[in-house]
């Protein structure tokens, strides 16, 4: 039995998943943060590179295989753009985070993406391709969408995570 839940934060690059990971540990979450690229730079987790799009390819199996022991323990949270390769089994909450795209396109500018990954990513957000994404990857009843645009969004997002983290502790294992 797992003394503490897993929750994967998800959402396309450049939308603050990994400030609000950071975020809500400074605040006290006592969970492990894991960053998903970091893991796959580690652990040598890729199968190429793709010059169009500026990036490794990540082989998914390798990753997995890194993670699940892990995993099996509880108190994690995942930080990554993709989700459908993870075991469904992993999770008991799934946040995907949703920005402006005007706000979004600022953002990934300023990293330096080049025109096309660029582009590639304001669709994403557009078409909720990582939302889509999650509903299509887990039980629709632990996957929420959080709007995560100011300063005032990042507040209520890690008070809300905080408060789901709390209310599963007590529900699972406080009894």
């Amino acid at each position: 039995m797992r003394r503490k839940p897993n929750i994967l934060i998800t959402g396309t690059p450049g939308v603050g998943k990994s400030k609000l990971c950071e975020e809500l540990i400074r605040n006290g979450l006592d969970m492990e943060w894991i960053e998903v690229s970091q893991v796959a730079k580690q652990f040598n987790c890729y199968s190429g590179y793709d010059k169009e799009l500026e990036c490794h390819i990540l082989n998914e199996d390798k990753l997995l295989d890194e993670l699940e022991a892990r995993m099996e323990v509880g108190g994690k949270i995942i930080d990554y753009h993709g989700c459908d390769f993870f075991p469904e089994r992993w999770f008991d909450v799934v946040f995907v985070l949703r920005t402006n795209n005007t706000l979004l396109f600022d953002r990934l500018e300023k990293r330096g993406y080049s025109t096309k990954k660029l582009q590639n990513n304001v669709q994403c957000e557009i078409f909720q391709t990582l939302f889509e994404e999650a509903m299509e990857s887990y039980d629709n009843n632990i996957v929420h969408e959080l709007r995560n645009e100011t300063f005032a969004d990042m507040e209520r997002n890690i008070s809300q995570i905080s408060t789901w983290v709390n209310q599963w502790i007590e529900d699972n294992v406080k009894k």
